[in-house]
């Protein structure tokens, strides 16, 4: 159940973490691009260069979209009776706004159906499970929930929320909240009050731990509210911050394991997006693109592959994978980088030691050009991974250092390819890199409960073919 809600939560282009993603950048995204969407994509018409070490322009044309990329750190007080009374995490976070799906940190989804004042949307967030740090590795409780929302805008400063959700476990509930936007010079808040309602499966499994202590309780309606902030710093960097106070419902904080009727959390962090001062571009420099790679599982890790000490996998563990690339901007503080947003699939295959699995990546990945004597680029990519079962070359490594090994991990990217139009001299090729990748999942060094508090991970080296378009 829980992989084919991550299955739609990445097709739907979904997921990574903070508050703020359900607010300040939703509200920025959403006036964006509603500018842009009054200009639909064109081909060009300009003709393709007489020379081949220039790339070709004959390529569909793609608007800068509205996105971020940042991290947070999460502190939470554990509501529970435990010697610890708070929680910290690291959060990587993705944000992308288009006309159909989004993703806003910790949410993201689908818009069923929009006009200027109601949107309908189908959507999947992430949910903490407020625990000790030294228990998460075991209880993985961190979740993702699934639900339709209403929302209904109050000219551009405003708007009001209903949500139905459940868990992966079938456990109900509905939200109700309001929000509010204000921006003076540099700052941005959104103050926020919501109710929820907590059916009584939810409520016994979540708060009376039922699971543990056999106690069942029943529903109950937790009012929270909270204050976020963004702060533009210059160009492309943003402070982000926010708090929130939690009241519980009485069934919850008179349950056997609860002792406190409050809880409250707060997000520090930073994150990269789209200037807010300048207008979005009507035509970017980059294209899409389709990545097809294949690729050798090892051992060692990310540092020994850096520096060219790789060893082989004993049992030859293999994989194929398919990446899109959708393009987001083509500069980031004035450098000539040029960002996509990158949603991939890949088939782990079978081997003497393990069946086949798939994996589904979601990130932001950011390509530097180097154009002499041909064309090569740098890339590096951020985002989530999650696998249908944990692969071999994973597992052995988590159970040789004591953790428990989870699907959804953080996902790392680093490429070098060349252009082959460049090397042959032909300009059909002109849109066409050879390269290699290595293909990293790993968990932030024990940091991020999200991902099981683990340490460690995998690496593939792998050789692709990109298609520009």
């Amino acid at each position: 159940m829980r992989y084919c809600a991550t299955i739609s939560l990445v097709f739907t282009l979904l997921l990574s973490a903070s508050p703020l993603a359900e607010t300040i950048t939703a509200m920025n995204a959403e006036k964006s691009i509603q500018k842009s969407a009054q200009t639909k994509p064109q081909i060009s018409t300009h003709t393709k260069s007489e020379n081949a070490s220039e790339p070709s322009t004959s390529n569909k044309v793609f608007q800068e979209q509205t996105w971020g990329l940042g991290v947070l750190f999460r502190n939470a007080e554990i509501p529970f009776d435990t010697q610890a009374d708070n929680v910290t995490s690291f959060v990587p976070m993705m944000f992308y706004q288009g006309e159909t799906f989004f993703i806003r940190g910790i949410e993201g989804g689908a818009h069923l159906y929009q006009n200027s004042d109601w949107q309908f949307n189908a959507m999947a967030r992430m949910r903490f499970f407020d625990i000790p740090a030294e228990y998460q590795n075991q209880v993985q409780g961190d979740t993702i929930d699934l639900g339709f929302q209403a929302r209904k805008s109050f000219g551009d400063d405003s708007f009001f929320d209903v949500e139905l959700f459940s868990d992966l476990e079938g456990n109900p509930y509905a939200n109700v909240s309001q929000s509010w936007y204000f921006q003076h010079d540099s700052w941005e808040f959104m103050p926020k009050v919501s109710a929820r309602y907590k059916s009584a499966s939810f409520n016994s499994h979540y708060y009376a731990l039922g699971e543990i202590t056999d106690e069942k309780i029943g529903a109950g309606i937790e009012v929270s509210a909270g204050v976020e902030t963004r702060y533009h710093v210059a160009s492309n960097f943003y402070l982000l911050a926010s708090v929130n106070a939690t009241m519980l419902d009485k069934n919850a904080y008179q349950s056997e394991a609860v002792n406190q009727r409050w809880q409250s959390e707060a997000y520090l962090g930073f994150a990269f997006f789209n200037d807010i001062s300048t207008p979005n571009k009507a035509d970017l420099n980059n294209h899409g693109y389709l990545r097809l790679a294949h690729g050798w599982a090892t051992p060692s890790n990310m540092g020994d592959i850096l520096r060219g000490d790789s060893l082989k996998d004993e049992y030859n563990n293999q994989l194929s994978s398919i990446f899109y690339g959708l393009p987001l901007t083509d500069e980031l503080f004035s450098l000539p980088l040029d960002i996509y947003l990158t949603p991939g699939f890949i088939w782990h295959w079978n081997s003497a030691v393990q069946d086949s699995e798939q994996e589904i990546v979601l990130a932001i990945k950011a390509y530097y050009t180097i154009p002499w004597p041909v064309r090569w680029r740098i890339g590096v990519a951020e985002g989530l991974s999650y696998v249908s079962n944990v692969t071999y070359i994973e597992e052995t490594e988590m159970i040789e250092k004591g953790y428990r090994p989870s699907e959804l991990m953080n996902f790392i990217d680093i490429s070098f390819d060349i252009n082959l139009g460049d090397i042959f001299n032909v300009r059909a090729l002109n849109e066409t890199w050879l390269g290699y990748s290595m293909h990293h999942r790993s968990s932030i060094f024990e940091k991020a409960s999200q991902f099981g508090r683990i340490k460690g991970g995998s690496n593939y080296n792998t050789v692709y073919v990109q298609f520009d378009f």
